[in-house]
């Protein structure tokens, strides 16, 4: 599938949402036995064309997470592979127990899909933000997490997923206009860290809609005289463990997420830096522990820094206190 620059959605649907959609109608070529579950979201999921292409194929259970989950799970269990689509705050938080019993207890592969996740439900407000869903879902035992970059990458999380013989949850975040990080094909695999830049002082762990940001960020700290490693996680469990465990000589680790400071991709750095001794600081950049103010999307990452400007700031003020 051609993905260039000129690929453009509306705006009331995320470009990974939409080019995810598009591309499920070419998986269900290759997997005769692929089954969408969805709650409502035929539309918000550009999986539309799916349902008219293939709709033996699709069921929509209607706004109730919790039996869609159940539904996929039976599916699952007579050999179909599912894929079961809702809102990301809604699949993971309102059928938690129900994905923890059904699919992380049974070990059915059914691949959940969190759409519109972080911020991008804007003035929806609370209710409708996925800020907790990493920290849940990671976890469930035998649950595997993904938090891709862009649209190219949520359908390689997709293609993964679909061979898995576990669980996963896939969490899509980023709005209409979120740039592509990945061009071109590139050496995608489970549980393996991206790195986007090498640097020597500082190295930043990036998640979701984030990771392009944090490409801006070490342009801003370049001319500060810093020189920052990017690295896109696009799979939260399971984390690249190694890949920390070489940060030893940096002065700073950072992670940066559109996701809840508690329990997302820094509490799973943070895991991992607990396993070894002598490392250096942890810099956890998120959404902070409270409720935001609802409004456009770029007035709520302000409310919790995360422009590449203030991420910026708060780790030249952070590197200043070393």
């Amino acid at each position: 599938m051609n993905m260039s620059e000129e690929f453009t959605i509306y705006d009331h649907v995320s470009q990974a949402n939409a080019l995810f959609g598009m591309h499920l109608v070419e998986a269900a070529s290759e997997h005769p036995e692929l089954r969408i579950v969805t709650a409502d979201m035929a539309v918000a999921g550009s999986i539309e064309r799916f349902k008219f292409t293939y709709p033996e194929q699709f069921v929509d259970v209607g706004i109730a997470e919790q039996n869609l989950i159940g539904v996929a799970a039976g599916m699952a269990s007579a050999g179909y592979r599912t894929i079961a689509v809702a809102q990301g705050c809604f699949i993971s938080m309102r059928a938690f127990e129900m994905n923890r019993q059904y699919l992380g207890y049974m070990k059915y592969p059914v691949v959940l899909v969190g759409l519109n996740s972080g911020f991008f439900l804007q003035y929806f407000g609370n209710t409708h933000y996925a800020l907790e869903d990493l920290a849940i879902m990671r976890t469930i035992p035998n649950m595997q997490v993904f938090s891709p970059c862009d649209a190219y990458e949520a359908i390689r999380c997709m293609e993964h997923a679909l061979k898995s013989d576990m669980p996963s949850y896939i969490r899509l975040t980023g709005g209409a206009t979120l740039p592509l990080v990945h061009r071109e094909d590139y050496d995608f695999e489970t549980g393996k860290a991206d790195v986007l830049r090498q640097g020597k002082d500082v190295c930043i762990y990036a998640t979701g809609a984030m990771t392009y940001r944090c490409r801006e960020v070490a342009k801003l700290l370049a001319e500060q005289g810093y020189d920052a490693e990017v690295v896109n996680i696009h799979t939260i469990k399971p984390l690249d463990n190694a890949h920390v465990y070489k940060q030893q000589s940096k002065r700073l680790i950072v992670t940066v997420e559109e996701h809840s400071v508690i329990g997302g991709l820094g509490g799973a750095v943070a895991d991992a830096m607990s396993d070894i001794g002598q490392m250096p600081p942890l810099l956890k950049l998120g959404v902070k522990d409270c409720f935001s103010k609802p409004g456009s999307y770029e007035y709520l990452l302000v409310q919790h820094r995360l422009t590449p400007e203030l991420i910026a700031e708060d780790i030249l003020k952070k590197l200043k206190e070393l």
